[in-house]
C-alpha cells in the first residue's frame, strides 16, 4: 500500500550575518575610519574613541541587509524601512499628476519616516517599468512633518506595473539628510523590492495607493522595506490593526 505522508520540506540553515556596506557609504566609512586612526595615532583618545563610534555607526548606516520579498498578485511593498507617522487622502503631486502620471483624484498616502538609525536604502513597492523620475530642489524641514511632502528637496518616481497600474512614490530629505541617491532611471526595469535608491542620513518616503485600494499598515507601525505588504491593488477594506 503507498504511503500517504507528505514528502518531507526541503530546508537550508541560515545563519545570521552581518549586512553589507552599500558602496555609495564605503567612502564615508574609509574617511571615518582614517580620522580615528589619526586620532588613535597620535594618542588623543578623547577624540579617537566618540570618532571610532561615529565610524561604526556611519558603517550601520549604510548597512544593506538581504530582504525576503513576498510574492503575490497585485501586492504593493513598503520602499522603506521606518515608522509610519501620516496616511491621508491628498492630491497626486504635481510632478507625477495628470494623464500621464498618477491622474488627478484624490489618493491615499502613506508616510514612512526613517530615523538614522533606520536602514535606508530605498526599494521598489512593486514590479514594472520606471516611467518618471523627476528630482525637486527643495528645503531641509524635518520630514516628519506634512509640509515637508511639498517644501523639502525630494524625488519622484513613478512606476508602472505588467497591469497597466501606476504607482508613485517619494524620497523626501529631512533635518540631517542632504543628498538623494538614485539607482534608476526611466525606462529601467524592476523587479518588487528591488533596490531604486537611498537618502543620505535621516528621511521619509511616500507612497501613492490609487483609488480602490486602501493601506493594510497603521499609523504607529514599522515597516521592514522589502518585505512588509502595505496594500493589496483593488483591496479597498484591509482591515488595518489597531496599536495597542
Amino acid at each position: 500500500m503507498a504511503s500517504l505522508e507528505k514528502p518531507p520540506v526541503a530546508t537550508t540553515n541560515v545563519k545570521w550575518r552581518w549586512p553589507s556596506v552599500h558602496p555609495d557609504g564605503r567612502k564615508f566609512v574609509l574617511i571615518s575610519a582614517v580620522v580615528t586612526l589619526i586620532f588613535a595615532w597620535f594618542a588623543w583618545e578623547t577624540l579617537a574613541w566618540p570618532m571610532a563610534a561615529v565610524t561604526i555607526w556611519v558603517a550601520a548606516f549604510f548597512r544593506d541587509p538581504i530582504r525576503s520579498v513576498p510574492q503575490g498578485e497585485g501586492l504593493v511593498i513598503a520602499p522603506a524601512d521606518g515608522l509610519i507617522t501620516l496616511i491621508q487622502q491628498v492630491a497626486p503631486p504635481p510632478e507625477m499628476a495628470g494623464e500621464n502620471g498618477l491622474g488627478d483624484a484624490p489618493m491615499t498616502r502613506v508616510s514612512i519616516f526613517m530615523s538614522v538609525f533606520d536602514v535606508h536604502i530605498n526599494r521598489s513597492p512593486i514590479a514594472g517599468t520606471v516611467r518618471q523620475v523627476a528630482y525637486i530642489s527643495g528645503k531641509f524641514l524635518n520630514a516628519d512633518l506634512d509640509k515637508a511632502s511639498e517644501d523639502n528637496e525630494r524625488q519622484h518616481i513613478l512606476v508602472e506595473g505588467a497591469d497597466g497600474v501606476r504607482i508613485g512614490f517619494t524620497q523626501i530629505a529631512g533635518l540631517v539628510a542632504r543628498r538623494i541617491v538614485p539607482f534608476v532611471k526611466v525606462g529601467d526595469t524592476v523587479g518588487r523590492g528591488q533596490r531604486i535608491g537611498l537618502i543620505r542620513f535621516g528621511s521619509r518616503v511616500d507612497v501613492y495607493l490609487p483609488a480602490g485600494t486602501s493601506p493594510r499598515v497603521a499609523l504607529g507601525q514599522r515597516t521592514i522595506a522589502g518585505e512588509t505588504i502595505i496594500a493589496k491593488l483593488g483591496e479597498p477594506d484591509a482591515g488595518i490593526g489597531i496599536p495597542q
